[in-house]
Order: structure tokens, then sequence, then C-alpha cells
């Protein structure tokens, strides 16, 4: 795997710097079972509006049914690298809950999906978010009850070597340099005024 550090203007952490979403994965490393469980552990303890705890996950290891549902509902394109991840996570919202709507659910999502993706890194893992899934096909793959709604496919494994075989135009865009809008049209004062 290529060293895709982010170039940034200040020190940020390691684990940050280091992040990316790489396509070409392992397809025969696993991934065990107390490094999935330190991830979602992470994803559990991320902050949510209330309290609520809106993120829920439903869980798959390479070779079971969960693992094979999730892969079949995503789209032709991410299949074609996703099956080898070492596991494969449907990241779902609950909206509701018996004191009503939750407040910003998919916003606790995301937090607690950030929170798995960096646990990931620290664990020597890598973890690729996908919107490219069928939401009906995965609600009805799970019988998802209303109240619950499948947001994002987390592909989860091991980086393969740099000259590992991929699909056309795997190697390429995994080496392709990272980009990011500059600070200055990031953050504002006002808008438009840049903060630094």
């Amino acid at each position: 795997m290529s060293d895709k550090r982010a170039e940034t203007s200040v020190r940020i952490h390691e684990i940050i710097a280091s992040r990316w979403s790489p396509r070409l994965l392992d397809d025969e490393a696993e991934v065990s079972g107390e490094k999935l469980r330190a991830l979602l552990e992470a994803a559990r303890w991320a902050p949510s509006y209330g309290n609520t705890q809106p993120a829920r996950y439903l869980v798959g290891l390479r070779g079971d049914g969960t693992y094979k549902r999730v892969l079949d509902s995503l789209t032709e394109s991410n299949r074609s690298w996703a099956h080898r991840a070492g596991a494969l996570l449907l990241a779902c919202a609950l909206t509701s809950n018996d004191k009503g709507t939750v407040p910003y659910a998919e916003y606790g999502v995301g937090l607690a999906t950030e929170n798995l993706v960096l646990q990931a890194v620290a664990e020597g893992l890598v973890a690729r978010q996908m919107a490219g899934f069928d939401r009906e096909a995965a609600r009805k793959a799970f019988d998802l009850p209303s109240g619950v709604e499948p947001l994002v496919v987390i592909a989860v494994g091991v980086p393969a070597k740099p000259d590992a075989p991929g699909e056309d135009g795997d190697v390429e865009r995994e080496n392709a340099p990272r980009t990011r809008v500059p600070l200055s049209e990031f953050a504002f004062k006002e808008w438009g005024s840049a903060a630094f």
C-alpha cells in the first residue's frame, strides 16, 4: 500500500493523518473478532444528541450470511472490490425510540462511524464507507423495522500490497494523490473571509 498520509498545514494526530479509504484489500486477510469488537466499542462511545445513541450496525464477516446480504445490496461497482473485505458492516440510524423522533440521528451515526474508522486505523486495518448500495434491498434482506434507516456500508479489511492485482483502474486510483479543499476555503471568520 502506498503512503497516503495527509499533507497538512500543522501536525495532526497520526491516526487521522494516515486514515484513507482504499479499495485494494487483501482478500485472504481476516478481520479478527477482537479487532472488530474494538471498532464497534469505539463507535458505541461516540457522542450523540442528548445521548440518544442512534447508531446500529449489522456486522458480517467474510463467508457468513450477513456478509453476503450486505455484499448483495451493493452497486456492481462497489461489489467489484468490496468482496475482498474481511468484514462488511451496514450502518443504520435509529430514527425513533419510545420518546419519539430521534433528533440528528444521521449525524450521530456519522460520529459513531468516524470513531469506528479511526479505531480501524489504530488496529492496523482500513475502512471504506460506501453510499452505493440499494437501501430498500438492504431493508428487505434484514427485515429492518420502521424507524431504522440504512445509511452506509463500511468495508473493513487489510490493505493489499501495492503490486496486488485489482480491477482495471484500481491501482492507478489507489496511488493517486489525496486532495482536500485548502483550509483557507474551509474555515472562515465570516463567510468568504478565511480564518487561517
